[in-house]
C-alpha cells in the first residue's frame, strides 16, 4: 500500500467518522482506532527498512550499536506517545493525553542518560587539566 492509498483510507474514514460520531460515538471511535492500526502497520515495513540503514551506517562509523539502539528507541517512544496521545485526545480525554506526554518525555529523558554521559564524558576529555600555565 503506497501513500496514495494511505491517503485515501484516511480520507474514507475522515469522512464516515464525521459522519457517525453523532450518530454512533462509539462506532465512529473503532473506525478511528482502526485507520490508526492500519496505518501504523503499513508503517512498519517502512520502518524496518530505516532501521537496516541506519545500523548500517553505524557500524561504518564505528559507532557503538548500543548508542543506535537507545536513538531507535528514544524515537519510537516519541512516536508512539504521540500516537497514543492524538487517540486519547480524540477520545475527548485531553487531560489524559498531557500526562501521556509527560511520561513519553520522562521516558526519553531516562534513556537518553548515557548518551549524555558519553557526550559529557568527551568534552571533559578534551578540557585541560593543567593549569601551571597562569601566572
Amino acid at each position: 500500500m503506497d501513500m496514495i492509498q494511505l491517503v485515501l483510507v484516511s480520507m474514507v474514514a475522515a469522512l464516515l467518522y464525521i459522519i457517525l460520531k453523532d450518530i454512533q460515538p462509539t462506532f465512529a471511535f473503532l473506525i478511528l482506532l482502526l485507520t490508526s492500526a492500519l496505518i501504523i502497520l503499513v508503517v512498519i515495513k517502512q520502518i524496518q527498512i530505516i532501521l537496516q540503514l541506519l545500523q548500517a551506517i553505524g557500524e561504518r562509523a564505528s559507532i557503538d550499536a548500543t548508542y543506535i539502539h537507545t536513538i531507535l528507541k528514544i524515537i519510537g517512544i516519541a512516536y508512539v506517545t504521540e500516537l497514543g496521545a492524538n487517540i486519547t485526545k480524540d477520545a475527548g480525554l485531553a487531560s489524559v493525553a498531557s500526562k501521556l506526554e509527560l511520561a513519553g518525555k520522562i521516558f526519553i529523558i531516562l534513556l537518553a542518560i548515557p548518551i549524555i554521559t558519553a557526550v559529557i564524558d568527551v568534552v571533559i576529555q578534551f578540557i585541560p587539566t593543567n593549569t601551571n600555565h597562569l601566572p
